[in-house]
């Protein structure tokens, strides 16, 4: 997997699956534009380090995912100079609870971060694959968007969502040589994963035929696997990535 020459956009980058994303890619070669909510030192810090040591350069890029302004204000300069050519749509926030206890506002909260700026964001990155007839975008999704189950009423649905949007851009977007896929990796060791509480981990942990959580770096070397030439022919397709159902 050579990203040597290549520019690859990864939306929350501070920790878990998006700061593995970081190394992957960067280790492959590529350019790398990291997106964090909110700018501090210690991210700066990393973000050089990890260039430095991959002798690749990494850009840091900062805004809310909910705040369309804030988008279009740090996004727009950027493509002046550079189109992506790959985005990795990973940013998002877990929830679980019941229905009766979720308020509409709630869910109306994890839809904006996990689908609706997934779109915002794409609309603008997708305008200069389109020029170029080129591009790869890959959306992280979870098993929980195909594996409904009980207390996933806003982040499973939301996970659903993203992955219909998934196969309704491949099917748009194919002819321009644009790929669309997603990845559903199952439970992740991740800070985000424990705020799902122990009950639904140890469910996810009981139902795992490998008995174990994936680590970061497993869900990124996948990313670019489906980002790079090797699949080439993959498009609209989901990968679940989660040890295997028992």
């Amino acid at each position: 997997m050579d990203f040597h020459g290549k520019s690859v956009l990864i939306t929350g980058c501070r920790r878990g699956i998006g700061r593995a994303l970081v190394s992957a890619f960067a280790r492959s070669g590529a350019d790398v534009i990291a997106h964090a909510r909110a700018q501090d030192d210690a991210f700066e810090v990393d973000m050089a380090q990890e260039a430095q040591h991959c002798s690749v350069t990494i850009h840091s890029l900062y805004f809310d995912m909910a705040d369309a302004d804030a988008m279009k204000a740090a996004v727009s300069p950027m493509l002046k100079n550079v189109v992506p050519d790959v985005l990795v749509n990973n940013a998002g926030i877990t929830h679980c609870a019941s229905f009766m206890l979720t308020p509409v506002k709630k869910i109306q909260k994890i839809f904006d971060v996990n689908l609706f700026a997934q779109m915002r964001l794409t609309q603008m990155i997708l305008k200069g694959m389109i020029q170029k007839k080129s591009g790869t975008i890959i959306n992280i999704a979870s098993v929980a968007g195909l594996d409904i189950n009980s207390g996933l009423c806003a982040y499973g649905t939301s996970k659903a969502a993203l992955i219909a949007w998934t196969k309704v851009l491949a099917a748009e977007f194919g002819s321009y040589g644009i790929r669309v896929n997603a990845l559903a990796p199952g439970m992740v060791e991740t800070d985000g994963a424990h705020l799902m509480g122990d009950k639904a981990m140890s469910n996810m942990l009981d139902n795992c035929s490998l008995h174990r959580f994936a680590s970061p770096s497993e869900i990124a070397d996948m990313v670019c696997m489906l980002a790079s030439d090797a699949a080439s022919f993959v498009n609209g397709a989901v990968l679940r990535v989660d040890g295997g159902k028992i």
